[in-house]
């Protein structure tokens, strides 16, 4: 899970970093552009213990089959911070994967890092022997090892992989990509860029601290009270404030290149966040429509301006616009933490050199409310109707003996209650967050769930398809979902740094028997 060994907390330093991918455009793939990454550089730059490349251009691969290696290499944040990252074939993010509907696809898989490793389809409905969790689906890969992933590509839309061994640690060190699904009947954009978010910490090597033991509900920027002498349930959480550096596509600030676009074009971004907080981000000087989430389309979005579209750990979103204000415009994360001012992005008209648009990323604007946005109509589930497994699902904070833990019902994983279901079944799930700081980004694999209740109240926007689900203290959700994809498949939290401290269930199927049978002195696997 995410940067489970972190640096020593900076006092007053609160960090938010991320990570965005825009896919360096080949010739032959000028609609897909990547390009923030603008490190081609294969000459060695020096770390304090070994050599390492500088990380290059994040590549965009096409076809039924592809070539992945996981290896080292140094990447140059922003003008002053280059840091040691795990990478997919050299960038951060990795290679993105761009595949047709329909397609079977195989992956080569090579790990070239000195520890085991995984990729895992976050989002994807892949057979559950190809899902990548160390110890549950298979085992972890070790160094100089290969794999091949297989699956076909039957739902479209914008997806990601990640690690799934320690993955607090090795997506936190970014080993991350993305995977698009393009539709057989596509509709047409003229530039269609990929950004991922990210969080980093200028200074990772500081100390060993464990992130599981430390205050991370810091999420109000730097007002840290875990030194009071007694630890209440209201201090209890994740100290996020050693993420000082935000990115997109793996850059920071004046290191991200600008979208270019022309006037009258219509213009897709795709919104990844592969980091463990949540991002606000305003597109300036356009009307824009939310078109999907976690890759599955909304019904009739209506146009919004200077509203936030708030982005979880582990969420994807593609938003449109039509370029009809020619200029130079900014795509802003809002917030007040050291890292928020890295996490922007110009877009840039072709001709234009007028420079007139301000940052404004404290001003207090509207968040859209995704439970009532687009057309209402009723979906697969209802809220009344029967259910063959009802689970709830409490999450919470709590002090362990080694620091703070996250729970469901009360207990932290592989003690966790899982939700047993067989092929066939109906599944209603309600997620209470009673956690009193931490956010739960609730992240199914295998499955998409729809939502369908917040706080007791029916959603009443277009049907909410999702597989991550930001859970905010004090909230309940209602989701359900069919058990269509046989299998034993984790149901966790994306803040890695919660997985790793607890917050992980399954869904297990009774009718499942797999081919894996986990070895119970291995060591080596480490799922979250």
């Amino acid at each position: 899970m995410k940067k489970l060994l972190v640096g020593t907390i900076l006092a007053g330093v609160v960090a938010i970093g991320a990570a965005c991918s825009n896919n360096a455009s080949h010739s032959s793939m000028q609609g897909h552009d990547m390009s923030n990454m603008n490190m081609k550089e294969e000459n060695i730059a020096k770390d304090s213990s070994k050599q390492l490349p500088l990380a290059t251009n994040t590549e965009v691969l096409s076809g039924k089959e592809i070539n992945l290696t996981a290896k080292e290499a140094l990447l140059q944040i922003n003008d002053k911070v280059k840091l040691p990252v795990y990478t997919y074939n050299g960038s951060v993010p990795g290679a993105q994967i761009r595949i047709k509907q329909g397609d079977r696809v195989k992956i080569n898989f090579k790990n070239e890092l000195s520890e085991p490793t995984t990729i895992h389809w976050h989002g994807y409905p892949v057979p559950n022997s190809q899902d990548g969790v160390p110890g549950v689906t298979m085992d972890a890969i070790k160094p100089g090892e290969t794999f091949t992933y297989e699956f076909t590509a039957t739902v479209p839309g914008t997806y990601f992989y990640h690690s799934h061994q320690e993955s607090a640690k090795q997506v936190d060190k970014g080993l991350y990509g993305t995977l698009i699904v393009e539709p057989k009947n596509e509709e047409k954009v003229d530039r269609d860029y990929t950004l991922v978010l990210d969080e980093w910490m200028s200074n990772p090597d500081e100390g060993n601290m464990h992130m599981s033991g430390m205050d991370h509900s810091n999420m109000d920027h730097g007002n840290n009270s875990s030194n009071n002498q007694h630890m209440d349930m209201s201090n209890m959480g994740h100290d996020m404030s050693m993420y000082d550096i935000f990115t997109i596509n793996g850059k920071s600030g004046s290191a991200v290149k600008p979208l270019k676009v022309k006037k009258g074009e219509k213009v897709r971004l795709r919104l990844v966040n592969a980091g463990y907080m949540s991002h606000k981000l305003h597109l300036h000087g356009h009307e824009f429509k939310i078109v999907a989430t976690d890759g599955q389309l909304l019904k009739d979005p209506q146009p919004i301006k200077d509203e936030l579209l708030n982005i979880a750990p582990g969420e994807r979103y593609d938003i449109e616009f039509i370029a009809n204000n020619p200029g130079e415009w900014l795509l802003e994360c809002h917030g007040d933490m050291e890292g928020t001012d890295g996490m922007k992005v110009k877009i840039q008209y072709e001709g234009q050199t007028n420079n007139t648009d301000k940052a404004n990323a404290k001003e207090d604007l509207p968040i859209v409310d995704m439970t009532k946005y687009g057309k209402h109509e009723l979906g697969q589930f209802t809220l009344d109707q029967k259910y063959d497994v009802e689970y709830t699902m409490d999450l919470g904070t709590a002090m362990g003996k080694d620091g703070t833990i996250f729970t469901i019902n009360g207990k932290t994983y592989p003690e966790t209650a899982p939700v047993n279901v067989k092929k066939g079944d109906l599944v209603k799930v309600k997620l209470v967050n009673n956690s009193p700081k931490d956010l739960h980004p609730m992240h199914l694999h295998g499955h998409f769930f729809q939502v369908l209740s917040k706080n007791g109240k029916p959603i009443t926007g277009s049907p909410l398809i999702k597989d991550t689900l930001n859970v905010k203290p004090g909230e309940e959700y209602v989701v359900a979902f069919k058990a269509d994809n046989p299998g034993n498949w984790m149901f966790h939290c994306h803040d890695l740094h919660h997985a790793s401290a607890g917050m992980v269930t399954e869904v297990k199927y009774k009718d499942y028997k797999s081919d894996y049978t986990p070895n119970p002195n291995d060591t080596t696997n480490k799922p979250e």
